[in-house]
């Protein structure tokens, strides 16, 4: 599972990469987010998903499922939002109903079962959280990061955006909100966005490495791509059809050749033994 220090780090993109590198190896992958929040959707075949979702579903040569997105919040203003599940509309919900009544519940039944089919199906998942795991007044109902990861038993890498600045401190300290059982689940962290001298940043690197005992696996540059971005932030949407299959294809490509060239990959194959 990819997880993010915040919104935007790059949780989308990294997971993308990951797909078409894996896919690439010859493995089956497909691409999973439990809860995801946003307005710009891909329907077909009468189900409906998080673009973010049918795109890493391209990114993996596979075909999107309603399995990759169980559910989906698309906000409706004054805390209130239309749930999606599975792929069909659910029922609308205020934000307190939807953490109180229905997440740890039902939503949570269904992330697992939708999960486990696409478990039969492929051999690998890369798994996307939301937001940050670190949001304490939040993370007993936090279906979409560490409660799914360690329901599935999912190693974790943690996105870090530099370009956000206090990319070091949000790193250090978004581990130590975590609860120590969830902490055990991250295996290092990965800083994206970054332009400049990596030697620079080694400093730090080994600073939170031995504040944390977790490797920086990789700095990825920042590099100009045309693809959907992670959640309701962005305004960002790029059609999935036909005609824009090619393009979004080489924007993958690009992508992953980037990642590839600036992660430890070996690190994340053992991960996955």
């Amino acid at each position: 599972m990819i997880q993010g220090t915040s919104s935007g780090a790059g949780k989308t993109t990294i997971v993308a990469a990951l797909c078409r590198i894996f896919a690439d190896m010859g493995c089956s992958v497909a691409p999973f987010k439990s809860q995801n929040m946003s307005n710009y959707s891909y329907i077909q075949d009468g189900f409906e998903i998080s673009q973010a979702q049918a795109m890493q579903a391209v990114a993996a040569r596979t075909a999107p499922s309603c399995h990759m997105n169980p559910i989906l919040l698309k906000p409706l203003g004054n805390y209130r939002s239309k749930v999606l599940l599975q792929g069909r509309f659910h029922k609308n919900m205020h934000a307190k109903q939807y953490y109180e009544e229905f997440a740890l519940g039902e939503g949570f039944r269904a992330a697992r079962e939708s999960f486990d089919i696409l478990s039969k199906k492929y051999d690998l998942l890369i798994l996307e959280g939301a937001g940050s795991p670190a949001e304490i007044n939040l993370q007993r109902y936090d279906i979409a990061n560490m409660l799914f990861a360690e329901s599935v038993c999912s190693p974790v890498l943690l996105v870090a955006d530099i370009e956000r600045g206090g990319s070091f401190a949000s790193l250090v300290g978004t581990m130590s909100l975590l609860q120590k059982r969830h902490q055990r689940l991250v295996k290092g962290f990965i800083v994206n966005k970054f332009a400049g001298d990596v030697s620079l940043l080694r400093p730090g690197f080994d600073r939170i490495t031995k504040m944390t005992s977790r490797p920086v696996l990789g700095v990825i540059p920042r590099i100009k791509l045309d693809l959907p971005n992670e959640d309701s932030l962005d305004s960002k949407v790029l059609p999935l059809d036909g005609q824009n299959k090619k393009r979004l294809n080489a924007q993958i490509d690009k992508l992953a050749k980037t990642v590839k060239s600036n992660l430890d990959i070996g690190a994340i194959e053992r991960l996955l033994k």
